[in-house]
Formats: C-alpha cells, sequence, structure tokens
C-alpha cells in the first residue's frame, strides 16, 4: 500500500503539471485511505477552483478547517477559496464567508503563544 505522502507527492507533481483532473483524482484515492487529510483537501480547494467548480473548492476548504479548526492558515486559505468562489459565481455570500473566515484567522494567530 502506498504513504500517504507518496500519494500527496504524487498528486502535487500532477497539478504542478497542469494535469488539474488527475491530480484531483488522485486527491480523491488518497482521502478513501484518510478521509481526515487536511492538505489533500486544501489542495482540492484550489484545484477545484482553477477547473472551474468553486462548490466543491468551497467544500474541501471547510472541510478543512472543520479537520483542524485551530491552526490559522487553514482560515486564510478558506477566505482566498471563498473569494475565488466570488469571483467565479458573483454570490455575495462568498464576500461575507471570506470575511468572516479572515477574522477568524486573525483570531487564532492572536490567540497563539508568541
Amino acid at each position: 500500500m502506498e504513504s500517504l505522502d507518496t500519494m500527496y507527492a504524487e498528486a502535487e507533481k500532477l497539478k504542478d503539471e497542469g494535469q488539474h483532473e488527475a491530480a484531483i483524482a488522485r486527491l480523491q484515492q488518497l482521502l478513501e485511505s484518510d478521509p481526515n487529510h487536511v492538505l489533500s483537501h486544501l489542495a482540492l480547494a484550489v484545484l477545484y477552483g482553477k477547473v472551474g467548480r468553486p462548490a466543491d473548492s468551497v467544500q474541501h476548504g471547510q472541510r478543512a478547517c472543520e479537520i483542524d479548526s485551530q491552526d490559522p492558515f487553514n482560515f486564510v486559505a478558506m477566505s482566498v477559496t471563498y473569494q475565488r468562489a466570488w469571483a467565479a459565481t458573483q454570490d455575495q455570500q462568498y464576500i461575507r464567508l471570506a470575511e468572516d473566515a479572515m477574522a477568524r484567522a486573525h483570531e487564532l494567530q492572536n490567540r497563539a503563544p508568541r
């Protein structure tokens, strides 16, 4: 059985080569082995945005935030995902959600020990 790290590295290579659909398929395979693999959800949020599937993009970004709700980076990434979803759909709800996600990221950053 392949390691999750190997599968993720292969997906990243496919993404870097512009093979977005193949990268998506590889990440979906990885998530079958570990549905809580945060990096895969974050990567899928980006990739689904690139292939014009903003609802799927948002779904995976939200899942990453659910899995690791204490990492400010996840919420920054979520804010960007919402902004891109707005750009693709012009759905105003995404603007508010982007602002909420960024506020959550700042809240977490301010709580972090220094």
